[in-house]
């Protein structure tokens, strides 16, 4: 029998030792800080719980998978981190933003700095959005 590590859990695997009394620690400041803006997103998001629209993660439209769907609404939003500054990564983004709304899809844009300092401001800017089409 071998024993769990990070691996078996990065690629899926079931651990086959029994957890350890450090699986029931309670986390730490260190490690709620680096909780990725899209998980971040994702918990204030998922469960109907803006505005009662579904959201779904990692979600395939046409050939890219999008960040977050909400398929009722035909939004799609991406969380841009510090990936997304080069004139190749540019030019990818403008191409799958315009396949995405070739499919119907409007995009929301969302830089990871601004879920980590306010994503208040940012769940308001998404309904703001999301809402702009029924004016």
């Amino acid at each position: 029998m071998r024993g769990s590590s990070k691996l078996d859990t990065i690629h899926g695997e079931p651990p086959h030792a029994q957890p350890t009394a450090l699986a029931h620690q309670p986390v730490t400041r260190a490690q709620v800080a680096t909780i990725s803006a899209e998980a971040k997103l994702w918990a204030r998001l998922r469960n109907r719980q803006l505005g009662g629209l579904k959201f779904v993660r990692q979600a395939p439209v046409g050939h890219y998978f999008t960040d977050f769907l909400c398929r009722e609404r035909k939004v799609v939003v991406e969380v841009d981190g510090g990936t997304h500054a080069t004139e190749i990564e540019l030019a990818r983004d403008e191409a799958r933003m315009t396949e995405l709304r070739r499919l119907g899809y409007r995009v929301f844009r969302v830089r990871n700095i601004d879920v980590y300092e306010d994503i208040g401001r940012v769940l308001d800017a998404l309904v703001g959005f999301i809402e702009s089409e029924h004016r």
